[in-house]
């Protein structure tokens, strides 16, 4: 693992932190980096309606996206859970139509798996569809 990429799932467990989970009590950080090296972090964030809960990986492009970025590295993802959980549906797409195929994925014992958007979410609408 590049230090890039070590660093990364740094600052996803740091932000897992911050997470909002009063009705699942499972704490996710996400963190992605653009091809120019910055970081924007996300935790996932709960509230009674569920409807609008909002998952950290959704939660870090978002910000990304809100600050100008369009462009993207990778994704770094930690839970709480005992293996490295992937990305949900809904976020898996929104990663796909931002291009981000690097999804690295981490849990609190430190155990990492990578995969590629590809393997995750096989024939996603991307970018290449909208041109």
């Amino acid at each position: 693992m590049t230090e890039e990429d070590k660093a990364l799932l740094d600052e996803a467990a740091r932000v897992r932190g911050f997470a909002y989970a009063p009705y699942s009590n499972f704490k996710v950080g996400a963190a992605i980096r653009t091809k120019d090296g910055k970081m924007y972090g996300g935790c996932n964030i709960e509230n009674s309606s569920f409807s609008s809960t909002m998952c950290a990986e959704r939660t870090a492009l978002f910000r990304a996206v809100s600050s100008g970025e369009t462009d993207f590295d990778a994704i770094a993802v930690v839970s709480d859970s005992p293996n490295p959980a992937a990305p949900c549906g809904s976020c898996l797409q929104v990663l796909a139509e931002f291009g981000v195929s690097r999804i690295i994925m981490s849990n609190l014992n430190g155990d990492t798996e990578e995969m590629t958007i590809g393997e995750l979410l096989p024939k996603a609408f991307s970018k290449e569809n909208m041109e």
